[in-house]
């Protein structure tokens, strides 16, 4: 590309846009129990004002930051909530701390916690990411050139090696105290870490290694990291891609590493068009999925060549025989004028490595419009079943939105839906596993009314959210809809053999 970094840090202040720190919405986006039944959603009290044109999506209605942290351990709670839900969901999200932001994945990092223990919520609490671009009250180059702590850490969150972590997109995770949420600070695996880590990280359940990688505007572009059980990371290798590419996610399976090479190109003359973001759709630069194996060498590294087209996210993958198999969201394009409108299925790729070449064919699982998903994480990288999705629609009272939570059962391809209508809002559903079997647990999401403005978290069953919830906890703020979440038990709940 040929672009220094000064450059890059004078243009991209001088136009107050940054690169995306999370998934785009279009893309994809201790009180005790009342012993009653959760009802149907009821009428609205009042309708909600419609949506002002002046005003970015983002910065209005059910996406609107909020401007206070809270906690609060006065939670009433209607239905009942099951007794074996023992530790602490979390979610982060993108929340402006300092007047409206340029895009919805450039927002201050915010954390929202509902702790649940016995049948009872204890708290809520949500916690601004303590980032130095906070601090400095400004966009994403406010604190220098994006990278390390500089950045906005508002993606996702993780638990392992005893520590939680908020992740962001282009920089260092921050360590947050898991029971107030407050920040302890960046978190670089002890000086070990000089790339970026990725918000989408996975742990392999039967070892409990952390598999994970960074990109870069820069050399390198693509970066591998493995960090054991207790955090330490003991293996980083280059990946040569050759070109600044856009990469959210990844998968593994229990032999290997599918890293998706698509043609969102960092593009600083886009960063000044007015798409709002440094990247540009180039479908001419080719677009491939390259498998190696888990642990490396990068060098081992295969590619195929697949029809150009954009992916944020993948459920999961695994291993049949010589065919490795993955199953992702995918998008025709990304970063165009038509992001609201254009379609998108899950979709199963199968990835032949037997002979000299790979070969990928690939399968709709599913045309309906969806993303964010959601597996049983002690499943990750093996076979598994059910899936859950946030449902994604342009059509929404304020647009763009996230409409239900969907289950797909990939073993006998039928879709179930959880449509609360238009008034309720939902978002990411996370998988509570407290049985030894998959999909055994309770789902938990964040929703929040359009009505009345009041956020809940719900829990719905698995295997059957058609019925709706079967609890809600309501919240004593307005929880903006945001990214991505996690359960972090007192005790994991392991899954039979």
């Amino acid at each position: 590309m040929g672009t220094s970094r000064r450059h890059f840090l004078a243009t991209m202040a001088g136009t107050g846009l940054a690169v995306a720190g999370g998934a785009q919405l279009a893309t994809l986006l201790g009180g005790c129990s009342s012993g009653s039944p959760v009802s149907e959603p009821s009428a609205p009290v009042a309708t909600f004002a419609p949506p002002d044109p002046s005003v970015p999506w983002w910065m209005q209605g059910v996406f609107a930051p909020v401007d206070v942290e809270t906690t609060s351990t006065e939670l009433e709670v209607v239905g009942s909530l099951p007794p074996e839900l023992h530790g602490t969901f979390v979610r982060n999200g993108s929340n402006p701390a300092h007047g409206p932001s340029t895009h919805w994945f450039l927002g201050d990092g915010m954390v929202h916690g509902v702790r649940l223990e016995g049948g009872q919520a204890r708290s809520y609490r949500n916690r601004w990411v303590r980032t130095p671009i906070l601090a400095a009250g400004g966009g994403l180059t406010s604190a220098g050139v994006p990278g390390g702590p500089n950045n906005q850490s508002n993606v996702s969150v993780l638990h392992h090696g005893g520590r939680l972590l908020s992740l962001g997109e282009v920089g260092y995770p921050f360590e947050l105290d898991p029971e107030t949420l407050d920040t302890v600070g960046p978190y670089d695996f002890d000086s070990r870490l000089t790339t970026a880590m990725t918000a989408h990280p996975k742990v392999d359940p039967t070892t409990g290694e952390l598999h994970f990688f960074g990109y870069g505007f820069f050399p390198p572009y693509l970066t591998y990291h493995v960090a054991s059980p207790d955090g330490t990371l003991r293996l980083s290798q280059e990946v040569d891609i050759g070109r600044p590419a856009m990469m959210h996610d990844f998968a593994v399976t229990d032999r290997d590493v599918v890293f998706w090479d698509l043609p969102v190109i960092f593009d600083l003359d886009a960063a000044t068009s007015g798409s709002g973001m440094p990247f540009a759709w180039r479908p001419e630069a080719g677009a491939r999925v390259g498998v190696m194996p888990l642990g490396g060498p990068t060098s081992a590294i295969r590619w195929v060549e697949v029809e150009p087209c954009f992916v944020y996210h993948s459920a999961n993958a695994h291993r049949e025989g010589d065919t490795v198999v993955v199953d992702v969201c995918r998008l025709p394009s990304a970063m165009t004028a038509t992001t609201d409108t254009r379609p998108s299925r899950v979709e199963r790729w199968r990835i032949d490595t037997s002979g000299p070449q790979l070969r990928l064919d690939a399968e709709t699982l599913s045309d309906n419009r969806m993303d964010l998903p959601t597996i049983d994480r002690r499943l990750t990288g093996r076979a598994y079943r059910h899936g859950w999705y946030a449902e994604v629609a342009s059509d929404g009272p304020d647009g763009s939105q996230f409409p239900g939570i969907a289950h797909l059962d990939s073993g006998t391809g039928q879709l179930e839906r959880w449509a609360p209508g238009p008034w309720l809002a939902a978002g990411e559903a996370v998988l509570a596993p407290t049985g030894a079997g998959e999909a055994e647990g309770h789902l938990l999401a964040f929703t929040t009314d359009r009505s009345t403005m009041r956020s809940s978290l719900v829990v719905l069953d698995p295997l059957d959210v058609a019925a709706g919830p079967v609890a809600e906890v309501r919240l004593p703020a307005r929880v903006p809809v945001g990214f991505h979440g996690a359960w972090i038990p007192d005790e994991p709940t392991a899954l039979a053999p």
